[in-house]
C-alpha cells in the first residue's frame, strides 16, 4: 500500500467522526439568527395561529426570531414552493397542510416543486376533524337520513365548502361517492361566507373546521350529525364519526405540520423536532390549541412521512373518479 492510499484509507476512516462532529455542532449551535415559518394560507386561518403559537414558544426556547411569513396563492403551492426551493439550513420552515402536501398534488395538473421529493417532514402539529353540519330546515337527524333525503331529492340539495381542494369539499365529495347522492358543490373563498350562506339556508350543508361550528350548533343555529375523524372528537363527544354512521374508511381532517427543504442536515431537523414536541407539550400551547378545535399530535419526521403516504392515495383516487381540477 503506498502512501497516498494509505492517507485515503486514513480519510474514509475518519470521515463518519467528521460527520459526526459536524452533526453535532449543527445542532447545538442552530439557530443563530432568525427563523422563517411559511405559511400558505391567510393571517387568522388555522395554519397561520398554529404557526405563531408555536413560533413563539420555539423563539423562547432559541433565542431568536421567528417570523411567520403568509405566502398565499395556488392552492398554497406558493408558499410551499418558496420552502422547497430555499437553502436547506433550517431557517426557512412550512407549517404545511395536509391538504397541500397530499391533495395539491393529484388537483394540480402542474405544480413547480414535488411535495414528496422536495420537502422534509420534521413533526405533525396537529389535527382537526371536519363536522357535518346541516341548516335547521332539513329535516335529516342522522347521516343515514341525509343521505337518504339526498336520493329522494337528487340535485336539490348544496353543500358549501371554503374551497376547491380543501378537505372540507373533499370530504362532501367522499359523501356523495359513498352515499351514492347527486349534492351541488357551492364553493367560497374561505369558512366564513360559506358559514353565513349555510345559516341563510342558501345551501344546504356542509362539513367544516370544527371551532366557528360548535358554538351555532348549540346555539341551535345549525344541526350537527357527526364528526370526520376516525374517534370521536373530546370537543363533541356525543357525535358519532362517519364511520360510526355507517361509513368505513371515511376520515376527512385537517392536518398541520412543520417541514423543511430537502438536504436539510438531519442534525438541524432533529433540533427542530425536538423543541417543536416540546412547545406543544406546553399547557398553555395545548390549551390555545384545544379552545379552538386542534388536537396536539407532535409526531416524529417518520410518523408525520407515513401519515401523508397514507393519505396520499385516498385522495388521487377520489379527485380521478370525480374529475375534479383546481380551477373548479
Amino acid at each position: 500500500m503506498n502512501n497516498t492510499t494509505r492517507i485515503m484509507a486514513a480519510l474514509a476512516a475518519a470521515m463518519p467522526i467528521f460527520i459526526t462532529a459536524a452533526d453535532a455542532n449543527a445542532q447545538s449551535t442552530y439557530p443563530t439568527r432568525p427563523v422563517r415559518i411559511l405559511v400558505g394560507f391567510a393571517p387568522a386561518g388555522p395554519a397561520d395561529m398554529i404557526a405563531r403559537v408555536v413560533g413563539d414558544k420555539l423563539s423562547e426556547t432559541w433565542g431568536q426570531p421567528v417570523l411567520i411569513e403568509n405566502a398565499t396563492g395556488a392552492g398554497a403551492n406558493v408558499a410551499g414552493d418558496r420552502t422547497a426551493k430555499a437553502a436547506p439550513d433550517g431557517y426557512t420552515l412550512l407549517m404545511a397542510s395536509n391538504a397541500q402536501i397530499v391533495i395539491n398534488p393529484s388537483l394540480y395538473e402542474k405544480m413547480s416543486f414535488d411535495p414528496a421529493k422536495d420537502l422534509v417532514t420534521i413533526s405533525q402539529s396537529v389535527f382537526t376533524p371536519n363536522l357535518l353540519v346541516v341548516n335547521n330546515d332539513v329535516p335529516a337527524k342522522t347521516v343515514q337520513e341525509l343521505a337518504a333525503y339526498s336520493r329522494s331529492n337528487p340535485g336539490k340539495l348544496s353543500y358549501a365548502s371554503a374551497g376547491v381542494g380543501t378537505t372540507q369539499h373533499l370530504a362532501a365529495e367522499l359523501f356523495k361517492s359513498m352515499a351514492k347522492v347527486d349534492i351541488q358543490h357551492v364553493p367560497y373563498r374561505g369558512a366564513t361566507p360559506a358559514i353565513v350562506d349555510l345559516l341563510g339556508g342558501r345551501v344546504t350543508m356542509f362539513f367544516g373546521n370544527i371551532a366557528p361550528l360548535v358554538p351555532l350548533v348549540r346555539e341551535g343555529k345549525l344541526r350537527a350529525l357527526a364528526v370526520t375523524s376516525a374517534k370521536r372528537f373530546a370537543a363533541v363527544p356525543d357525535l358519532p364519526t362517519m364511520i360510526e354512521a355507517g361509513f368505513p374508511g371515511f376520515e376527512a381532517v385537517a392536518a398541520f405540520g412543520l417541514m423543511a427543504p430537502a438536504g436539510t442536515p438531519q442534525a438541524v431537523i432533529d433540533k427542530i423536532h425536538q423543541d417543536h414536541v416540546k412547545a406543544l407539550s406546553s399547557p398553555e400551547v395545548r390549551k390555545k390549541l384545544s379552545d379552538v378545535g386542534m388536537e396536539v399530535i407532535a409526531s416524529s419526521p417518520t410518523e408525520f412521512a407515513a401519515a401523508l403516504a397514507a393519505e396520499r392515495p385516498q385522495w388521487a383516487k377520489l379527485i380521478k373518479e370525480t374529475g375534479i381540477k383546481s380551477g373548479d
